[in-house]
């Protein structure tokens, strides 16, 4: 990485105090972000040719290596949503800046540095408020992007299911209701009445109503009528869920960063062929597929939505039914990438969202276990390394299979067992009852008898009642 302004140790933590002015003001050229396309014929590039950026971000803490990795992960989002990236750039500061998110000297030469690489529209590694957003576009004369719209382009893209489609499009509402501004002539305002004094013209005396409060209503009345959907939709999951409950059938939720092989692993532990893909936030319609313990016991294991830092709060608010999936499951497998970087990281980030959900919901969540996939993948320095990180941690491979049997034998021994003890002399025409204790239960004994089939095993209560009237004493 090549400093524009100064030069700085790598690997330095922020100390505020120690902070040199030239160091904190300059922007840091990120190196190995660019996805320019090469070796094709300027007609192949112009039908080929994408929206083209440039990132941007600001260093406030943490070493440079932490900085320069969120930019990376920045850029992996830019090229799933479709662009092309140019060129990155880091400047280290105390904090952003509230009018530019850069300071105003540094959009000068961001401006320079996105026009020589042929940009078309910058995105900043944080969220902008209204204002920085407008300002920079006003400053750079090109479109500005943050994160979070990034993200909620990529979740839009993604989304099939008419539930996904609703919780992103109200997601996105609810980030660009306080961000709508007025974009040249097409949104200008209308004075109603004499409003100005009768001096804007023909066409400006208009119902008394601006272009943006008309949007600011219909996107008001659109998240309302989203909201009920949604409602709707959480209603039937949770009914869903109860039946599931009732049949004391137990759940299986995974968890983990985005990109992280969460399908990969469902896919592994229960011979199903969800979607999988080599791209962030592949997986946003939750799955969830029927799978037995090495033991026999049903149970149903769950694939959810991929986290990622600072995962917009419009959207932890929109899956919020879906997040609440997992903190209500009995047991969860928190899925970590084991060739990342910075695996320590996704765990935190991870932590810090279901953390904030069971607290909503007072709930301490259902019991880990840290499952690091890709394992084939690491070397012994880095296998090493992960152990001292995440002792506790299964090591598995979902391509290969390795570390699957005991990840088999842990989801048996973690989840909830049958606790009632049943005798029961069960008549030949209640065959269904005896085909539930096998598939439910923990069958200890079986004998067939001129009145029937008795059995000696372990259920739930529900289905123990369902026994109770063919008891034995003896």
């Amino acid at each position: 990485m090549n400093g524009t302004a100064g030069h700085v140790p790598e690997g330095d933590e922020l100390s505020v105090g120690e902070l040199e002015r030239a160091e904190r003001a300059s922007l840091r050229r990120v190196s190995g972000l660019s996805t320019e396309l090469s070796d094709i014929t300027e007609v192949e590039y112009r039908r080929l040719r994408l929206e083209r950026v440039v990132l941007v971000g600001v260093w406030t803490e943490g070493t440079s290596e932490q900085a320069e990795a969120s930019l990376g992960e920045l850029a992996r989002l830019a090229e799933t949503a479709g662009s092309e990236v140019l060129d990155g750039v880091v400047q280290r500061r105390n904090r952003p800046d509230p009018a530019t998110y850069v300071g105003a000297g540094k959009v000068r030469e961001l401006r320079d540095i996105a026009l020589a690489a042929g940009a078309d529209t910058v995105i900043c590694d944080g969220e902008l408020a209204p204002g920085q957003l407008r300002q920079l576009e006003e400053k750079l004369k090109l479109k500005v992007v943050d994160r979070t719209a990034l993200i909620l382009d990529i979740f839009a893209q993604h989304a099939n299911s008419k539930e996904g489609k609703a919780q992103v499009e109200l997601a996105q509402l609810q980030y660009y209701l306080p961000r709508l501004r007025g974009w040249g002539d097409k949104m200008s305002r209308q004075a109603g009445g004499r409003a100005g004094g009768g001096n804007g013209g023909v066409g400006t005396r208009g119902p008394g109503e601006t272009k943006m409060e008309t949007d600011r209503r219909r996107i008001h009345k659109r998240i309302s009528k989203l909201r009920k959907e949604l409602a709707a939709m959480s209603t039937i999951r949770e009914t869903k869920r109860s039946r599931r409950v009732a049949n004391s059938v137990p759940s299986v939720a995974i968890a983990g960063y985005t990109n992280a092989g969460k399908s990969s692993l469902l896919n592994a532990l229960t011979g199903n062929g969800l979607l999988v893909e080599d791209s962030l936030f592949a997986t946003l319609d939750p799955a969830t597929r029927q799978a037995r313990t090495v033991d026999g016991r049903p149970y149903t294991l769950s694939d959810t939505v991929g986290f990622v830092r600072h995962l917009p709060h419009q959207l932890v608010e929109a899956f919020r039914s879906t997040i609440e999936e997992v903190t209500r499951a009995d047991l969860l497998l928190h899925v970590v990438d084991g060739a990342d970087a910075a695996p320590h990281e996704q765990v935190s980030a991870v932590r810090q969202v279901l953390s904030e959900i069971g607290a909503e919901q007072d709930s301490a969540g259902p019991p880990e276990i840290v499952v690091v996939n890709k394992a084939d993948a690491l070397d012994a320095t880095k296998f090493a390394q992960l152990r001292g990180l995440l002792p506790e941690a299964l090591f598995v491979s979902a391509r290969s299979g390795a570390g699957l049997d005991e990840l088999h034998a842990a989801i048996a021994e973690w989840l909830p067992r049958p606790e009632v003890y049943v005798d029961a002399l069960v008549p030949y025409t209640r065959g269904e009852l005896v085909s539930r204790v096998h598939t439910e239960g923990e069958l200890m004994e079986r004998e067939h008898t001129a009145e029937g089939t008795r059995l000696r095993a372990k259920v739930r209560t529900e289905l123990a009642n369902a026994l109770e009237p063919f008891a034995t004493t003896g």
